[in-house]
């Protein structure tokens, strides 16, 4: 049986405090506080940028498009070779323009 974190992480993130039995871990309770809040502060600050920045999602959206539909071997290539490309950003923006519309 895998053994159970001593303190309840944010959700969607990862327990690090896994130490054995008498062990505090890496972290005093309060260090674990204080890191689950600033994991929290994190997300949310991360959640409000991207809400303020749609073409993040369309940059994203556009590339796993294209390695869903292409499939390539060398993935790191086919990604320098995509986010380097001259017309990435008229590709974003008619994306943005489509999403609008739709």
């Amino acid at each position: 049986m895998a053994a159970q974190p001593k303190t309840d992480p944010p959700h969607g993130m990862e327990p690090y405090d896994l130490g054995g039995p008498g062990d505090l871990g890496a972290l005093s309770p309060e260090q674990q506080e204080k890191l689950n809040k600033f994991k929290i502060q994190t997300r949310l600050e991360n959640e409000k940028y991207l809400r303020k920045h749609p073409e993040v999602e369309c940059l994203l959206a556009g590339f796993l498009g294209e390695i869903l539909t292409h499939r390539p071997e060398n993935v790191r290539e086919f990604a320098a070779e995509h986010f380097t490309r001259n017309d990435l950003s008229d590709k974003v923006v008619e994306r943005l323009i489509a999403k609008s519309l739709s």
